[in-house]
């Protein structure tokens, strides 16, 4: 609201301006429409008759005897109009609640089963109750009015043209906004002792705390008056500080912010001297203020309002600690509903007087509805909501896939084949043998296919572990375990290893498929190493399994002994003799071609004009003489070349600048 200003104190309010004060909302001045008819019973309640016994609730209802009287009790009728009084609603009457039985949809006639959970209400009663709470929400998809922005403010208006506002803060946080007029009134009297606040700061390292009077007691009001001497008291003020505190520690980086502990967290621990000195800074901290909430004790406890404002782990100096001063769910926390600065007694005070002062405006009801059909216009407009068919929702819950809940025990063998397959696929062998003597038998054995939530590239242990690449592993399931190689592999698995590059060997060809497609753990390998696994197995123990068979067999080409191996070693030592052989012949023959070739003619410097001798023991020029030759004679002809070409350039410079030197004498 336009021109506000401060100029009443929220607890010392004038009498004739807390009389005509009436709750300012745009929603409540909106045109409402009236409320449905009820449908009220003609013929008044019965009147209890002398000793006979009633319900206060059910509209004076009596009764002959007590057994009549407990019947009533536990009907749905009375246990209707109990949650309806409760809910601040009016009761019905017994033929009204007939009616509002007979037109519920959903009837629960013969449902007399509970769980523990569950009340011992009907399904009636609380579908009645349910009804009528969806009937007085406001924010339903059919309601009109729209919905307005929060603020922190709450205002009232008085007749004709002045408003006051002050913060929602300052009131309980069990007052509905509907009784923050009453409370206001309330709020005027100070009671024995007065009304006092709590308000504490904390932020960067600084610290401000004080318990202050907002209002005083009822007896204390005094004037003013006039002293001994005649002269007019100064009158009391309205808000006194009571204690206070400022201290601060060094806890931020400079010109970088930020809590030494929150960096911690955040980054590894940090070991300078000004890390540790910050360290110190907030325990320091933390224990100065605890202290001293210690030391105010009694008055906090006597606050009617406690203020904090500090970040979400300065907090925690507050309320989280053991023997705390303060409760974390004390009902009387509040934060400040503004911006605050830096924490300082001044801070403090400035904020106590915009908490405590109110904001008055003088706006005609003309210019009020102006400014709040102003304020509708510019609100966006609620979209309706189509009501979806009862059909699709249904078709919707039926393409929803549904989770299936696990038992402990099956999300505790998830967990294990979850962490076998991860080491089968690592490579971790030591630990995959310490796993497998512990829970190998809980499992199934090593033949046991893999589960399809696992989503693995193979259906046992020995197919994901070939697949993997995992050449021990591989050595150890088929040697140790004596894993099946036979079984044949999914067919998603086999079309995956099919799309999948391999390394060629020509010592060992793979299969053709057969006639229905059929592959093994050997037709995942993917490197020839894995594959020479399954041969020397096949060569080291042959009656195993059928090793080299295609239909019912392990698809193995060809067995790989140890003699095999022995001869291929000794294949490849004589190759790479040859090889040594034939590149020494060559560097021979190179050798002979330079010898026999004559060395090409060398082209002689013509001497400088003015060259001084350089003496024999004395300092040289890096490079040696210039005019000497036999520092080129084992060089390449390119590289001779190449010198004498930087000879030439070096010999023109000099004489050219011997003649700029003779121009200018």
């Amino acid at each position: 609201m336009s021109q506000q200003f401060y100029q009443y104190h929220v607890f010392s309010l004038p009498k004739d301006l807390l009389d005509t004060l009436v709750p300012r909302n745009i929603i409540n001045q909106l045109p409402e429409s009236p409320p449905p008819p009820q449908t009220v019973s003609s013929t008044p309640p019965p009147q209890p008759t002398a000793g006979s016994r009633a319900c206060n609730i059910c509209l004076g209802a009596t009764f002959v005897d007590v057994d009549d009287q407990r019947a009533h009790f536990r009907s749905d009728w009375h246990r209707y109009n109990v949650k309806i009084r409760l809910n601040g609603g009016d009761p019905v009457a017994e033929a009204h609640f007939s009616q509002l039985i007979d037109r519920l949809e959903d009837s629960i006639s013969g449902s007399a089963s509970s769980s523990d959970n569950d009340s011992d209400d009907s399904d009636a009663v609380v579908a009645l109750v349910q009804k009528n709470r969806k009937l007085a929400r406001p924010s339903s998809p059919d309601s009109s009015l729209p919905t307005l922005p929060q603020t922190p403010l709450v205002w009232f208006h008085s007749p004709p043209s002045t408003q006051i506002g002050m913060y929602k803060m300052i009131f309980s946080s069990s007052t509905p906004s509907t009784q923050y007029l009453s409370e206001l009134k309330q709020m005027q009297s100070g009671g024995e002792y007065g009304r006092t606040w709590a308000m504490f700061m904390t932020a960067g390292g600084h610290f401000a705390g004080a318990i202050v009077r907002v209002k005083r007691p009822d007896g204390d009001d005094d004037d003013g008056g006039t002293t001994k001497k005649g002269k007019l008291r100064k009158p009391k003020p309205d808000i006194e500080v009571l204690k206070h505190k400022t201290f601060h520690r060094y806890t931020t980086r400079r010109k970088q912010g930020g809590s030494q502990g929150l960096n911690d967290n955040s980054k590894s621990k940090a070991i300078s001297a000004g890390a540790m000195l910050r360290r110190y800074g907030e325990q320091a901290l933390r224990d100065d203020i605890r202290n001293l909430l210690q030391d105010w004790a009694d008055d906090i406890h006597d606050c009617e309002r406690i203020f904090i404002r500090a970040s979400v782990s300065n907090r925690r100096i507050f309320l989280d600690y053991e023997g705390a001063v303060i409760e974390k769910g004390d009902e009387r926390l509040r934060t400040f509903p503004f911006p605050t600065r830096r924490p300082t007694q001044a801070e403090l005070l400035r904020c106590l007087q915009e908490l405590t002062r109110v904001k008055v405006s003088h706006l005609t009801e003309e210019a009020l509805r102006a400014q709040d059909e102003a304020l509708l216009a510019s609100l966006p407009k609620p979209k309706p909501q189509p009501v979806p068919s009862p059909q699709p929702e249904a078709a919707k819950q039926k393409d929803k896939p549904t989770v299936p809940q696990l038992s402990p025990e099956e999300e505790q063998l998830r967990d294990k084949w979850t962490r076998l397959l991860d080491m089968i696929k690592r490579g971790r062998l030591d630990t995959l043998k310490t796993f497998w003597e512990r829970d190998g038998a809980a499992l199934g054995g090593v033949n046991t296919p893999v589960p399809d939530w696992s989503d693995e590239k193979g259906g046992t242990l020995l197919q994901v572990a070939t697949h993997s690449d995992q050449e021990e592993i591989v050595k150890w399931l088929l040697e140790d375990l004596r894993a099946d190689p036979t079984l044949d592999v999914p067919s998603s698995t086999a079309a995956a290893g099919d799309e999948s590059g391999m390394e060629s060997d020509s010592d060992a060809p793979r299969l053709p498929k057969g006639k229905s497609g059929r592959r093994t753990a050997y037709d995942l390998a993917r490197t020839k190493a894995v594959r020479n696994v399954f041969r020397r197995c096949a060569a080291a123990h042959p009656d195993w399994w059928d090793w080299l068979g295609t239909e019912h067999g392990a698809r193995v080409p060809s067995v790989l002994s140890s003699e095999m191996e022995e001869g291929r070693e000794e294949k490849k030592k004589a190759r790479r003799k040859g090889l040594k052989d034939k590149v020494k012949e060559r560097e021979a023959r190179e050798k002979e071609r330079e010898v026999a070739s004559p060395p090409p003619p060398t082209v002689e410097e013509p001497k400088p004009r003015k060259a001084k001798e350089e003496p024999a023991n004395g300092p040289r020029k890096l490079g040696g003489a210039s005019g000497t030759t036999e520092s080129v004679a084992g060089l390449t002809p390119e590289m001779r070349a190449k010198i004498e070409r930087e000879r030439r350039a070096r010999a023109a410079e000099t004489r050219l600048k011997a003649l700029q030197g003779g121009g200018r004498a």
